[in-house]
């Protein structure tokens, strides 16, 4: 982590009025949740095949395979505390840069770190929600799950429709919502900075949108454990972890505002 590359950030922060930020999973291990497809990992005793949309959609069995790894992966994210980098991307709420904060995730870290709920877009879905697949009702995770252990309940069925009701994430096979990835992009095309903190840039379309925000003329920075296949379009790269670079940035232009407001 190079001092240069931190007063980078921050300059492009302190001249920004439009600032856009793009999280991946690697802002959430920084809080202590696992990697599920790691060696040894939840995702390591599943097939994935199973866990599909079009097979939850298809009967019974592979839709209580699918809650039995909802609910393994679920406590995890339940009892994760934000860190450095989710208070950082607050702080730029705060300062009145911040105009969308995408996000890949879904466990809902940047809303209780601080950010507005109307500035975060949820790519993938929300694990702290349940919906019917039909009719699409939704409920509090907490409330789905406290029935299904009163009731001992294997999987859970709409009171409205009888639809099944299904985590509201996005599945594999599963469409991403269209609204929120029109949204997503539209935002990242009217920035004049986009950050893009924990992602390795792979997983499409969302992987797009710096590359959307560079052609409409924005300033791109990356923070990243490690480099990706978008490093040549980014003005800044910065390499190492999200929370202790993010902590520095701020802490820069925290002092770049005082000297131009003094």
């Amino acid at each position: 982590m190079e001092h240069n590359e931190i007063a980078s950030i921050a300059r492009m922060l302190h001249r920004a009025r439009k600032v856009v930020v793009f999280t991946g999973a690697g802002i959430s291990t920084e809080s202590g949740i696992p990697d599920f497809r790691s060696p040894g990992g939840i995702w390591s005793r599943y097939n994935a095949d199973d866990l599909t949309y079009q097979k939850f959609r298809s009967s019974e069995h592979y839709r209580r395979i699918y809650w039995k790894y909802d609910r393994e992966r679920y406590p995890a994210m339940r009892d994760a505390a934000p860190n450095e980098a989710h208070h950082a991307i607050v702080e730029i709420e705060k300062a009145g840069k911040l105009s969308a904060l995408v996000t890949q995730n879904i466990d809902g870290l940047h809303a209780k770190a601080g950010n507005s709920r109307e500035k975060i877009l949820e790519l993938h879905g929300t694990v702290h929600e349940v919906v019917c697949v039909d009719c699409g009702m939704r409920w509090p995770r907490e409330e789905i799950t406290d029935f299904m252990d009163r009731e001992g309940v294997d999987v859970p069925y709409c009171d409205q429709c009888d639809g099944p009701l299904k985590c509201a994430t996005i599945a594999f096979g599963q469409t991403l919502p269209q609204e929120i990835l029109a949204q997503s992009f539209a935002m990242a095309g009217q920035c004049d900075v986009l950050i893009t903190v924990g992602s390795s840039l792979v997983v499409q379309p969302a992987n797009m949108l710096p590359l959307e925000a560079s052609r409409k003329g924005a300033k791109l920075a990356l923070i990243n454990m490690t480099p990706t296949v978008y490093d040549s379009i980014m003005d800044v790269i910065a390499l190492g972890s999200a929370g202790a670079i993010m902590s520095s940035v701020m802490k820069e232009f925290r002092q770049l505002t005082q000297s131009s407001s003094g």
